[in-house]
């Protein structure tokens, strides 16, 4: 792992989750949620609401959980306010964010980030604060209908923010301890402050990412003439690039078509896909952001997903069959490295939650949040 070379005495037996070992389903399974029956609760913020993937998060031994986080009230509220600086610690330290709907500014490390639609973060368990978002006003019922897309435009970035986030292990069972509260931020120093501490967990080369939705890697390249993903108009896919910054724990791919007669997809005009990541994933998740999409399941049973629905499925146990126009789907494969994990215990929950910014071994103030070194330099 790649740990502090020392690690303080009193650490020991908090620097490594010690409780059950991981397993992903590696049986012939298929599980679907559907938005239909979504939920949407206040589980963590009173100014989030969050929809859990919760019918493939049980069938895969709640190893691994995606939800969908809407923001509900708006910012200026006491309640509602930017966050603490605080950090998160799944097994791993895997913790994914995918924008699909408005805009977010966030601190990293002490580093000032602004993200929009498509922006994709692996957080790391590096300290971090949610400062900014953007709020529609429209009434709860109608604020979790509006339209999600993993690509910037005026009419999207206006709208309420929204993610989708995943982590390894439910959030309730890992540490997530507060580093400065509230009522102790400095906001002339604190946001420029890099951290340090000896409890992230993270697989060698792991780290924290982020992939802006223009950037030259995330554009999206056409599948191969002959795939077996069929639509009236060509398939792309972009790699969020996660495969090697998650320390081998995941990959990550949107697949996606345009509208009929409009070219609404960044793309590359220089390449083909590499069809190799369907192979990728001792199982898979698939969510349908907008559009539809048709699978075949092993015993050649055909099933459609709509927009906001959700399959996890064991290896070979399904196949993308087709796809509707205007459709946008995320893809994960998890892998096997997420098998050498091991959840952390109640105890060491606890107690690290209770250390809270005593975690902290090292900090550095930043000349400037909006450059200079990578976020996590601290950690090396």
């Amino acid at each position: 792992m790649n740990m502090h070379a020392a690690v303080d005495p009193k650490w020991l037996g908090l620097a490594h989750p010690n409780g059950d070992p991981l397993h992903l389903n590696n049986k012939n399974f298929v599980a679907i949620d559907r938005n239909r029956d979504a939920s949407y609760e206040a589980t963590y913020r009173p100014q989030a609401l969050y929809n859990r993937v919760n019918e493939g998060f049980h069938a895969n031994n709640e190893t691994f959980l995606l939800h969908e986080v809407a923001t509900n009230l708006p910012i200026y509220r006491p309640d509602t306010g930017p966050t603490d600086f605080h950090l998160h610690l799944p097994p791993g330290g895997f913790q994914l964010v995918l924008v699909t709907s408005g805009m977010f500014t966030f601190d990293y490390d002490g580093r000032y980030y602004a993200v929009s639609p498509g922006a994709v973060m692996l957080q790391s368990a590096i300290v971090h604060r949610q400062l900014f978002y953007t709020w529609s006003g429209l009434s709860t019922e109608e604020n979790l209908k509006t339209p999600q897309t993993v690509v910037p435009d005026p009419i999207s970035m206006g709208y309420s923010g929204k993610f989708l986030e995943a982590f390894i292990t439910d959030p309730t069972t890992f540490p997530n301890p507060t580093v400065v509260g509230p009522d102790a931020i400095n906001e002339a120093e604190t946001p420029r402050v890099a951290w340090s501490h000896p409890l992230h967990d993270r697989p060698a080369d792991a780290g924290f990412w982020l992939q802006d939705p223009l950037e030259l890697e995330a554009l999206y390249k056409p599948l191969p003439a002959g795939t077996p993903i069929k639509s009236a108009g060509p398939v792309y896919v972009r790699d969020i690039g996660i495969e090697i910054p998650s320390g081998r724990l995941t990959t990550g791919h949107i697949i996606a078509t345009d509208p009929r007669g409009h070219s609404l997809l960044p793309k590359s005009v220089s390449a083909t896909a590499d069809m190799a990541f369907l192979e990728k994933g001792e199982v898979v998740i698939y969510r349908v952001i907008r559009g539809s999409a048709e699978f075949k399941n092993s015993a050649g049973e055909n099933f459609e997903l709509a927009t906001g629905d959700t399959v996890t499925a064991g290896k070979n146990t399904i196949d993308l069959v087709g796809m509707g126009e205007n459709t946008q789907i995320l893809r994960l494969g998890l892998l096997k490295g997420i098998e050498n994990l091991r959840s952390w215990t109640p105890t060491q929950r606890d107690e690290i939650d209770g250390l809270a910014g005593q975690i902290i071994t090292g900090k550095d103030v930043r000349p400037l949040r909006t450059e200079g070194k990578p976020v996590g330099y601290l950690y090396e």
